[in-house]
């Protein structure tokens, strides 16, 4: 396959979505259409390059010597725009539906539709010089998304991200700088750009640019103490948080410490040093504060997001055990958190568009009346808590694994804040479903009788998500052999 399609599947959507607010639509539907269309479209010559991989690079802009924007398809970007490209089609019919009671909805579908292509951007990015401009895009884009309402709460929370964003990527603009000078090698390579011998002369300096690089994109991953723009982020319109706690804005996060810990400095220099401690140490703390902060959150979104803070380290867990096994762990919840989490961002955004109705208390005896959106999120609820059969158990397992595999002291401890963090996962999921079947035999079902589900756009994405959780879950070979190949270089 040709490698221009490798910028191409990135142009696509970024042009698309810029001409929306343009083209003089007669009606919504057209656009709905021609969104549709273009998000699937775009899809699909992805997963065209998926099973037909171009070999060489793409270079958009050669600056000057080892200085360029250029695009590659290896093993890791083939997971990450993977997931990316199959989840935003669903994502976006479900906008169509929730977007009926907002206003914009032309400007908020250009924002929402070049995001497709800026996070395709950062999966395929070929050195750390093009993630990190995508990347800086990506709080560009998303910013207007996070404050689309113009509400105060919208305003405040979209200044708090960008401040956030701005702060991590001057600390990862550091990481970049010396990546690009001292590393023997301007592209990813799996084992690190960097000669031991050079690293030697100073370590600790190493060390402590690997550190501030982690943290600084760890800004998007949501780590304390780092993370309270993210619940904050809850008051944008739920296709948007669904992609910041889900898809677009957190996996990349997540995705660029990958790069950054397995593709550019190497777990052979990391491992076992003073930089792997301190990281491990805040990923394990930030495990169980995001879960604590979950159980204590009456608002159903606010409560999701700091879901989503706990279950990010868990990747990044995975991320700093620096073991292949370990990027087998972080790979695999990456992509079962997107759909679990996807799923239960869409369930409580149903329920907000249905009900007007934010709060967990406000729930009781919406089971009876919303039995397909609560049948969903009950899946989704096991799911995170990682009961077996279900994808989030494979996931915490892998890690758990690659905790006990690694001989890490500290990672045994990680493993024990997994098994906290699942008891209190439990907790604050089955509370709303508790409430949700079972109100008491006195409830009055009259005072939410116009409470119902919601349309088949709504309903069809959180059907796909719930069955692919339930086959990841019961059939999980095929995906976890495909991430050990990648976590050993064989793919």
């Amino acid at each position: 396959m040709n490698t221009w399609m490798l910028f191409l599947v990135v142009l696509v959507p970024c042009i698309s979505g810029a001409l929306t607010p343009v083209i003089p639509w007669k009606k919504r539907t057209h656009m709905m259409i021609y969104l549709e269309t273009v998000v699937i479209i775009n899809s699909i010559l992805v997963w065209m390059m998926l099973f037909n991989r171009p070999t060489d690079a793409f270079t958009l802009v050669n600056f000057t010597g080892n200085l360029a924007i250029s695009f590659q398809l290896d093993g890791l970007g083939t997971i990450f725009a993977g997931l990316v490209s199959f989840l935003w089609p669903l994502a976006t019919l479900y906008a169509f539906e929730y977007m009926t009671k907002e206003h914009h909805e032309k400007v908020f579908f250009m924002f929402y539709t070049i995001t497709y292509g800026v996070t395709l951007g950062i999966s395929l990015a070929d050195n750390m010089l093009t993630m990190y401009c995508f990347y800086e895009l990506l709080t560009l884009v998303t910013v207007p998304l996070v404050m689309h309402t113009l509400t105060r709460e919208a305003i405040l929370a979209s200044r708090k991200y960008l401040y956030y964003s701005i702060g991590g990527a001057a600390f990862a603009f550091i990481g970049m700088i010396f990546i690009i000078i001292y590393g023997i090698n301007p592209n990813f390579v799996l084992g690190g750009v960097f000669d031991p011998a050079t690293v030697a002369l100073g370590k600790d300096i190493f060390l402590l640019v690997y550190v501030m690089a982690f943290f600084g994109f760890g800004v998007k991953a949501a780590i304390c103490p780092l993370n309270s723009w993210l619940p904050q982020a809850g008051v944008a319109p739920t296709p948007v948080t669904a992609l910041l706690h889900a898809v677009a804005v957190v996996k990349s996060g997540a995705f660029a410490t990958m790069r950054l810990t397995y593709y550019c400095f190497g777990t052979e220099i990391l491992r076992g040093t003073w930089a792997q401690y301190l990281i491990m140490a805040v990923v394990i703390f930030t495990i169980v504060y995001g879960c604590s902060m979950a159980v204590k959150e009456t608002h159903i979104k606010r409560r999701l997001a700091y879901s989503t803070v706990s279950n990010l380290s868990y990747i990044l867990f995975g991320v700093v055990i620096m073991t292949p096994v370990g990027l087998v762990g972080a790979l695999s919840h990456m992509i079962f958190h997107a759909f679990m989490k996807i799923c239960s961002f869409f369930c409580a955004g149903a329920i907000m568009h249905q009900t007007e109705r934010h709060y967990v208390h406000q729930l009781d005896g919406f089971g009876r009346k919303m039995p397909k959106v609560f049948a969903i999120f009950t899946v989704s609820a096991l799911a995170l808590m990682g009961v077996p059969g279900l994808c989030g158990f494979i996931s915490k397992w892998n890690l758990a694994e690659a905790a006990v595999e690694s001989g890490n002291v500290l990672a045994y401890l990680g493993v024990g804040a997994l098994l906290i963090s699942a008891l209190l996962t439990a907790i604050y999921m089955l509370t709303i479903v508790i409430r949700a079947y079972f109100p008491g035999s006195d409830f009055d079902y009259e005072s939410i009788s116009d409470v119902k589900d919601p349309n088949w756009m709504m309903i069809l994405p959180l059907v796909v998500f719930v069955i692919g959780m339930v086959v990841f879950g019961l059939y999980s070979a095929p995906i976890t052999n495909l991430l050990t190949a990648i976590a050993q270089g064989s793919f």
